[in-house]
């Protein structure tokens, strides 16, 4: 935080030293600014929140002055790029491993990797691993998301299922048995304005799919896995198990068919999910599982990383800072407001319920989706051709065939 007295002093001590200080501050003290995000939702309690790590840090290394600028979500990506590029704006910023890749391939971040060298092993692999480019960490994990199924334990019970289905064979068996009680299995989402991250990916993933080539220079979402993946979704529809309107509905939860009893599982929900769906049908009645198992069981999560910009003046007081926030004492309490998850093994987060305490049994399958620089373009195509097998426009190869097409048009155009 700047303080008008530091201030005074620093004009006093350019004259005398000719401005001896970093940053341009004038100053003897390292400025460091981090631009941070609301991953706490309760505004007060986020303001609070930041407030206090600036304060706390800043007592235990006086030679650091912090300034933790809190920034909008909406077009997040538009001001990185133009701060990095114009070379001012922040020293650390919050970015995903969708982000990372891009800024680390044109050489505007700096790697982390002495940040968390001591500690590394406290450390979620997988959340190291979702935030690394070509072997080398780009971002310091400070919190990880998670998703996981939850379901209508009564609605299952109800049809006469039970067991609660933990593979997708399992939930295409159950289908039948629900849709005589007029109950889709699954809550699945297909308006295209949904992330494919809690949607169609984690089915694709499950089976070993993948929507782009291991070298990301095509897009491999037809493939044999991909073509199942979706046969699998309109094998569902076929025998009762989704939505009517399931090309067409949201993942909302509130005034949901989850919540009022039409739909049984949803797949890819988050906690607060969860927490929705107990106001709704009764806690007792809510259960959450493991991710859905295909070949493998994987989990939509992302890890938050704090990345270093390459133009920082201030690069040691910065590492200090992102070292500072990813410590197990400030990791727990961000979890802990926030409700995400910590991205450490050594962290206990304080008050944590025993809905989150079953989310937190998926995070060794988090995976942070495909995450290359035109993922979002890609994902946009392919959803809308999954919208259109879902209405029986097309089938399932036709479909991911023509979304893969333009994706592959796309990449090898450079747009």
């Amino acid at each position: 935080m700047r303080k008008l007295a530091a201030a005074g002093i620093a004009v006093a001590l350019t004259v005398v030293t000719g401005a001896c200080g970093s940053g341009g501050s004038g100053s003897d003290k390292s400025t460091v600014t981090l631009w941070m995000y609301p991953v706490i939702s309760d505004q007060a309690k986020n303001k609070a929140f930041w407030d206090k790590v600036e304060k706390d840090f800043e007592a235990k290394n006086p030679a650091v002055d912090v300034t933790i600028d809190q920034q909008p979500w909406d077009s997040r990506q538009e001001k990185v790029t133009t701060a990095l590029a114009s070379r001012k704006g922040f020293d650390l910023t919050l970015l995903g491993p969708d982000q990372i890749p891009q800024f680390a391939g044109q050489g505007t971040l700096e790697p982390v990797d002495d940040v968390v060298a001591a500690n590394k092993s406290g450390y979620l692999p997988n959340a190291l691993t979702a935030l690394s480019v070509n072997g080398k960490l780009y971002g310091v994990p400070i919190y990880q998301t998670i998703t996981a199924p939850i379901y209508n334990k009564k609605l299952f019970a109800d049809a006469g299922v039970t067991k609660v289905p933990e593979t997708l064979e399992e939930l295409k068996e159950a289908a039948p048995k629900l849709a005589a009680n007029k109950v889709a299995v699954l809550d699945y989402p297909g308006k295209p304005e949904i992330s494919l991250n809690q949607s169609f990916y984690p089915i694709l993933w499950a089976n070993s799919g993948s929507v782009f080539s291991p070298d990301g220079k095509s897009v491999t979402v037809n493939n044999e896995q991909g073509v199942a993946s979706l046969q699998f979704l309109l094998d569902l529809k076929a025998l009762g198990g989704l939505p009517q309107n399931t090309a067409s509905k949201g993942n909302d939860i509130e005034g949901g068919a989850l919540a009022g009893g039409k739909t049984a599982m949803y797949h890819a929900a988050t906690a607060l999910n969860a927490e929705q769906l107990g106001a709704a049908i009764g806690v007792e009645n809510v259960g959450v599982g493991l991710p859905l198992e295909g070949t493998k069981r994987v989990a939509f999560g992302i890890p938050g990383g704090l990345v270093l910009a390459k133009h920082s003046e201030n690069k040691d007081a910065a590492r200090k800072l992102a070292a500072y926030i990813s410590s197990p004492e400030v990791a727990g309490e961000l979890a802990k407001e926030s409700g995400f998850f910590s991205a450490r093994t050594d962290v206990t987060i304080p008050g944590q319920s025993d809905t989150s305490k079953e989310f937190a049994k998926s995070l060794q399958y988090a995976f942070p989706g495909d995450t290359h620089p035109k993922a979002r373009q890609v994902m946009a195509m392919v959803a809308a051709h999954i919208q259109a097998a879902l209405i029986g426009k097309e089938d399932a190869k036709t479909a991911l065939d023509a979304a893969a097409k333009e994706a592959n048009e796309l990449l090898a155009s450079g747009g």
